[in-house]
């Protein structure tokens, strides 16, 4: 029997974007849930950045042990891709493999500014939308999405 966690679905993936929303999202809660996407990471040994952006701005970012220059350029590719979509990166990426294709073959953007892996996750804001994105970069790319999804859930008491 494997251990391996399975791949989340393309209608799992949209639930969780359908669950994690915020009631408001200030300054000092983009240092909050940065800090709590440290702790989780430390936890973890994980070698990763982190970043939190809203409406342009970057709110929090941290490099932990092990991180390196180039989790920089991924989290921005990242990033890109939920503001472009207002989704998920690891759910744009899904949903193009779920045709049978992939990002880089058939979204016509460039693969050096815009990259649809895991890691970078919409913060919607209830009433309001998509407002920003939290990423972190530096695992395979499930784990990066996991690592969000678990830091936004604790954040909202789930």
């Amino acid at each position: 029997m494997s251990t391996e966690p399975t791949t989340p679905t393309v209608a799992e993936l949209e639930e969780q974007e359908r669950r994690l929303v915020l009631r408001r999202f200030t300054h000092d809660d983009a240092w909050a849930l940065g800090s709590l996407l440290v702790e989780l990471a430390r936890e973890r040994e994980a070698p990763v950045a982190i970043d939190i952006h809203r409406a342009g701005q970057q709110l929090f970012h941290a490099a932990l042990p092990g991180s390196a220059p180039d989790n920089d350029a991924w989290i921005a590719r990242k990033r890109r891709v939920v503001e472009r979509y207002g989704s998920a990166s690891y759910l744009v990426g899904a949903r193009f493999r779920a045709k049978g294709t992939t990002f880089e073959e058939s979204s016509r953007l460039d693969p050096d500014t815009y990259a649809a892996h895991g890691g970078s996750f919409p913060l919607t804001v209830a009433g309001v939308g998509v407002i920003g994105a939290v990423t972190v970069s530096g695992l395979p790319q499930l784990e990066d999405h996991r690592l969000v999804v678990a830091a936004l859930e604790r954040f909202l008491g789930e």
